[in-house]
């Protein structure tokens, strides 16, 4: 099955230009299966993408994207964040303690909020998002690269905030994620394939095409 993991919604993301019900149909129109909400330091719309989720017979897991000292960390499996901006090491620790998960988001962005090469300091760090919408290819190549070395699991996903992003990447997994508990087993499986939309379809992409992107 098809998710996309990472978009802000317009609630609870300041910068997002997204309704939730719009984005849905988005998601459905590429043939997507669930999504991830995940917006600034915030869970604020987990009772709406309940009630949403519910109207439209589609799966929408809340997640979050905490900003850390070293750059943002993208959570799954918990109900609230730290009160306070946390290192990303106690961030991890302080998910895995509450049964989540931490991704390390478009790790090699220039924006300021990006891990980059201390993911490789970091213990316990779930996965790392490969393919990001609103990243340029060559640094995404970078990330996908940290992730064969950390023998990480890899995911594609469109940090969408406005309409033409939705789906832009994607995660294929091997099973149907309907619940929270779903998406929490396959990526400690490792069981990801990131992905991206062209054509009407989805597609993998391998070393070599990333390479051939990022330096086209």
């Amino acid at each position: 099955m098809l998710m996309d993991l990472h978009i802000h919604e317009k609630t609870c993301s300041s910068d997002s230009f997204l309704d939730l019900r719009k984005i849905v149909r988005l998601a459905q129109e590429k043939g997507l299966q669930a999504i991830g909400i995940t917006d600034h330091d915030s869970m604020g719309l987990y009772p709406i993408a309940q009630k949403v989720s519910l109207e439209m017979n589609f799966p929408i897991l809340v997640g979050v994207e905490v900003l850390t000292y070293e750059g943002d960390l993208l959570l799954y499996g918990v109900d609230h964040i730290p009160d306070q901006k946390m290192h990303a090491q106690e961030l991890i620790n302080w998910t895995k303690e509450r049964g989540g998960i931490s991704i390390a988001a478009h790790p090699y962005r220039k924006n300021g909020r990006a891990l980059g090469d201390t993911m490789f300091e970091l213990k316990g760090l779930d996965g790392i998002e490969a393919l990001n919408g609103n990243t340029p290819m060559a640094l995404n190549e970078q990330a996908w690269e940290a992730a064969l070395k950390l023998g990480l699991p890899m995911f594609g996903s469109s940090d969408a905030h406005y309409e033409d992003r939705v789906g832009v990447f994607a995660t294929k997994f091997d099973r149907t994620i309907t619940h929270m508990s779903d998406l929490l087993q396959e990526i400690r499986k490792g069981n990801t394939t990131p992905v991206y939309y062209r054509n009407d379809s989805y597609h993998s992409y391998d070393t070599e095409r990333i390479h051939e992107l990022a330096v086209s």
